[in-house]
């Protein structure tokens, strides 16, 4: 059961909105190789407005994932493809169904 992730709001450049969606898919086969990380969602909100949520079983596990190949390359390409500095938010489980 996951108790605990991350919901990463990203905002693309104008005119970089395609290569931030194309970024965000093609992290998937990193996500997938993250056997710590049970669930990984990349989402669109708008044109260019995107996120990243995903959960974790422990503290370790997503602290892990945020010093990973994903984070890694997303702050390499921040300045390329980003408007603003992306936005970090943990979050805690409550309650689950």
């Amino acid at each position: 059961m996951t108790h605990m992730g991350l919901f990463v709001r990203l905002d693309a450049k104008p005119g970089k909105e395609a290569a931030l969606e194309k970024f965000l898919k093609d992290a998937l086969p990193l996500a997938q190789a993250e056997t710590s990380t049970p669930v990984w969602y990349a989402v669109k909100f708008g044109p260019s407005s995107f996120a990243i949520f995903d959960a974790f079983q422990n503290d370790g596990a997503r602290t892990a994932h945020l010093n990973g190949p994903i984070a890694a390359a997303l702050m390499q390409n921040a300045d390329e493809l980003l408007a603003t500095p992306p936005v970090i938010e943990r979050w805690d489980v409550l309650a689950v169904k």
